[in-house]
């Protein structure tokens, strides 16, 4: 189902209210996907995913697709790293992963290719240029003979990039293979930061590589940034900040780190000691968005920042802005196909997600079978909150009549229990309720996935130990 859901024009600036912020953070998810990722199963397999492929032919492909490979390697381990990752300098290693990948390529291309545009590729990590350039043109050539691209203007074709392993001819070579939007891990440009977290990373080689990508013709520079790192203070952020502005990246992306040694080894080499306290964090935060709100970027949501005529903030402006695995998206209502261990895609209905180890991807491809080791099948339920979520996470504004007419409801007496607990959120000052609309004030952009988790219905069942990061 294609829905269209108004929104209200002109969202104000967001608003930092340090006595919200102190009182309301928990923990909860990110809202990449609903049902979010730890919902997924083992019951849902391969023959799942098959079955779901085969109702999207029976009624049209009438979305885009979005394609998603995960290339795991990475030379050195960055300690607050919780990405699915392996660390090795065998590059025979690639070789072997790269011909695996290939013969998923042509799996998912012979099911989908030739069924819609690719509008939207992205190259994650791990380090996607752990692989050489020539194995980089093989496997761009293989994914155009396999499906069908968007032109260069009209597509996004993304990759995440470590400074500290490319060249300025590199980032060119990559512009020529087709991508047209480049994202850098930074961090922090402090040393002794740098240093804490085991990323050494000289401001100079960050800066070769924006300058290349400029010069090589990228659509869109993004920076990423990590608050509450090891070593990190109001002043090191600061300077960080102005060495940002400096840089003019188009988009920039500012995580709040998230501590969780118990799910992440490496963050155990970490010394808590050294970590800012939750009210320097917040603080830090404040910071952020003063300094980038000043330099003329414009808050997108949760932790992203761009310039006002990037398309991240045209299509929030028009309304076009979606979300999923890979963030904040300008391409909404994709059919998002994943290569790769431990990759999750989005097809008719569904989530899937692959083999999170070499030996599992290895073993169903050499089955035969696609790597899909569990995943979801959504309920009308299901795909009724992920629109709100994602409405209300992309443009903080939720109009229940079009939520009627696009589902069989009553909103009021569907989410009767939700409306009492916004009405909570409402006399905190988060939200505003109205006949129609459910609109979060600049206090409560903040705060947003507090106010997507009241419609999370598994949420609501309550789990075990904890998994989330804090929502500020």
């Amino acid at each position: 189902m294609n829905t269209v859901i108004p929104i209200a024009p002109a969202m104000p600036p967001v608003e930092f209210d340090i006595g919200l912020l102190r009182e309301l953070p928990q923990t909860g998810p990110r809202y990449t996907s609903y049902p979010t990722a730890d919902r997924f199963t083992d019951a849902f397999g391969y023959k799942d995913y098959l079955h779901s492929v085969a109702g999207l032919r029976t009624r049209g492909a009438d979305k885009p697709l979005s394609l998603y490979l995960h290339i795991p390697f990475c030379e050195n381990i960055c300690y607050y790293c919780a990405c699915n990752k392996i660390i090795t300098r065998n590059r025979e290693r690639a070789g072997t992963y790269l011909g695996y990948l290939k013969r998923e390529i042509d799996m998912q291309g012979t099911l989908l290719g030739a069924m819609n545009k690719v509008e939207q590729l992205h190259f994650g990590g791990g380090t996607p240029t752990y692989l050489s350039d020539e194995q980089m043109g093989d496997l761009m050539a293989h994914l155009r003979r396999t499906f069908n691209f968007a032109s260069d203007s009209e597509g996004e074709f993304s990759i995440e990039v470590d400074p500290r392993t490319v060249s300025p001819e590199r980032v060119h070579s990559l512009r020529r293979q087709g991508f047209n939007r480049i994202s850098l891990g930074v961090q922090d440009y402090d040393p002794q930061v740098q240093e804490a977290v085991n990323r050494k990373q000289p401001a100079e080689a960050t800066q070769a590589i924006i300058d290349a990508a400029r010069a090589a013709g990228f659509r869109s520079v993004s920076i990423d940034l990590i608050y509450g790192l090891s070593r990190q203070t109001l002043d090191t952020m600061g300077r960080t900040l102005e060495q940002v502005i400096e840089a003019s990246p188009d988009r920039i992306a500012v995580y709040h780190y998230a501590h969780m040694p118990h799910l992440f080894k490496p963050q155990r080499r970490i010394n808590e000691a050294d970590m800012p306290d939750a009210e320097t964090k917040l603080a830090m935060l404040s910071l952020c968005i003063e300094r980038l709100t000043a330099a003329g970027y414009v808050y997108i949501g949760m932790d992203h920042f761009a310039k006002p005529n990037d398309d991240l903030a045209v299509a929030q402006r028009q309304g076009r802005l979606h979300r999923n695995f890979q963030g904040y998206s300008t391409h909404a209502d994709t059919d998002i196909v994943a290569f790769g261990v431990s990759a999750i895609g989005s097809v008719g209905g569904t989530y899937s997600q692959n083999a999170k180890t070499l030996e599992g991807y290895y073993d169903a491809l050499d089955r035969n079978e696609l790597p899909v080791a569990r995943g979801i099948k959504l309920t009308m339920d299901d795909a009724l909150r992920r629109t709100i979520i994602q409405m209300l996470m992309c443009h903080f504004d939720l109009s229940m009549r079009a939520i009627e007419e696009a589902y069989p409801i009553t909103f009021a007496s569907y989410f009767a229990t939700e409306l009492e607990k916004l009405r909570g959120l409402a006399d905190a000052g988060l939200l505003t309720l109205g006949d129609d609309w459910i609109s979060v004030t600049p206090k409560g952009r903040l705060l947003i996935r507090n106010i997507c988790m009241v419609f999370d219905r598994h949420l609501a069942k309550g789990v075990q130990g904890p998994r989330f990061s804090r929502t500020v």
